[in-house]
């Protein structure tokens, strides 16, 4: 089934002409894997199920997708033993940059359009060439900008999310927000599923919220960002983000997923939003979470929001309530942080349960420059939300010195109460509220 138009090896692949996609297939033991190969490729580039008199070999070797490599799992070279049912397949298929265009939308729906329901098939990876990516700005912030705004240079920060996540008065919210802003967080998010509501809109909020980091850095002489969720409609974000930032907004979340990730890069790319954005997770599950299709985490939840700008990103963390492999969580960290061409660098935020007993473990995973995201352990903290928000800030503290936590507890008395309660984290297990365990 070999196509010299279709069908390339690594070297001949033009640089800078093809973003690669990485393919994970399985198929039963008597697949054609050339023959489903090319279908994959001409599904999402020139071709369709029959021959067509427009697609000539000169509009094939234009935009047809090249298929670049096809690997077995295990790598079978003489024989597929007796017995055998299914067998798995990596396949690397580069795509025409000129066939996509400046937007993520349609580089989606060409990498993973159609095929995405092809059956035992995943994205595993996308390889963006630097001259794509220049259509892109990515995070206007990234890891110094935040780290700028805040006056903190180096050490892990502290996000809590404001808890109960829905009911409360803004009024309610304000003073949630000052005892941990009280208590040293660095920043504080509304929660996803909190927007605007009867009882309480997102500029009272935002006007509420500002005065109580105000009064708390009067107190501390610690800036806390606040990051208002103005996720909507796709035609009032940019509305929303606009009349949050005149209120006093000093951050915006978007729950990106829901709303789509090329509204988040309008918001990212817009000069009059010129403030840190941060894209929360929810609906990602729905992306990755099977392990023979959909798109790997890292994608979901790392490269494509730092690609479209988010300042931060929220992910599970593998320590806490969530289900999620340290593996999937080193991936994702990376692909916030590593070099990505000119695009800055994104915070990876690792929540859901998080605990200070789990802070030593997230030390261990990423150092320096990602954030705690803790909710319930701030605000569901036996002595109070300051001193949840005050062990957290300990719990980091001596992961930087290289202290056990349960050594810093003996002088902080929060740190032990919270230690108490919730215990110290192991790698593996993940934390007392376990929603696969519930």
């Amino acid at each position: 089934m070999y196509d010299p138009i279709a069908f390339t090896i690594p070297e001949g692949l033009k640089d800078g002409d093809y973003i690669v996609a990485t393919y994970l297939y399985q198929t039963g033991a008597r697949a054609n894997i050339h023959k489903l190969a090319l279908a994959l490729s001409e599904e999402q580039s020139s071709g369709t199920w029959v021959t067509l008199p427009g697609e000539s070999d000169e509009v094939r070797k234009r935009h047809v997708g090249r298929i670049v490599s096809i690997w077995e799992v295990p790598d079978y070279e003489v024989a597929v033993p007796e017995g055998v049912a299914e067998r798995s397949w990596v396949i690397q298929i580069g795509y025409p940059v000129h066939n996509v265009g400046p937007q993520i939308p349609l580089m989606l729906t060409t990498v993973h359009g159609n095929i995405s329901a092809a059956g035992r098939l995943k994205l595993l990876d996308l390889s963006f060439p630097e001259a794509y990516c220049k259509y892109f700005k990515g995070p206007k912030f990234g890891i110094a900008g935040v780290r700028e705004l805040l006056g903190v240079p180096e050490r892990p920060l502290l996000h809590a999310m404001i808890k109960p996540s829905i009911g409360l008065t803004p009024e309610q919210s304000a003073e949630a927000f000052y005892q941990a802003a009280l208590g040293g967080t660095d920043a504080v998010k509304d929660d996803e599923l909190v927007v605007s509501h009867p009882w309480s809109h997102f500029l009272e909020r935002v006007k509420l919220h500002t005065a109580a980091a105000r009064r708390a850095y009067e107190e501390t002489g610690e800036k806390t960002l606040y990051f208002v969720n103005v996720t909507d409609r796709a035609d009032r974000l940019v509305e929303n983000a606009r009349r949050a930032i005149e209120a006093g907004a000093s951050a915006l979340m978007v729950n990106y997923l829901v709303v789509g990730i090329s509204a988040l890069s309008i918001l990212a790319d817009d000069p009059d939003i010129n403030v840190p954005i941060l894209a929360h997770l929810d609906f990602s599950g729905t992306m990755y979470g099977a392990p023979w299709s959909g798109i790997s985490s890292h994608l979901v939840l790392g490269k494509l929001p730092r690609l479209a700008g988010a300042d931060i990103v929220v992910y599970p963390s593998p320590h806490g309530k969530f289900p999620l492999l340290q593996a999937k969580h080193l991936r994702i960290a990376q692909s916030l942080t590593d070099d990505f061409y000119h695009i800055k660098r994104a915070w990876p935020m690792p929540g859901g349960g998080v605990h200070p007993g789990m802070v030593p473990l997230l030390y261990a995973d990423m150092h320096g420059d990602f954030m705690v995201g803790a909710g319930g352990a701030v605000h569901g903290h036996p002595m109070g939300p300051a001193a949840g928000a005050q062990a957290l800030r300990r719990a980091i503290d001596a992961a930087v010195a290289g202290i056990p936590a349960e050594q810093m507890a003996e002088k902080h008395p929060e740190l032990k109460a919270a230690l108490k309660v919730w215990g110290v984290a192991k790698v593996g297990v993940r934390g007392g509220y376990d929603l696969m365990e519930a």
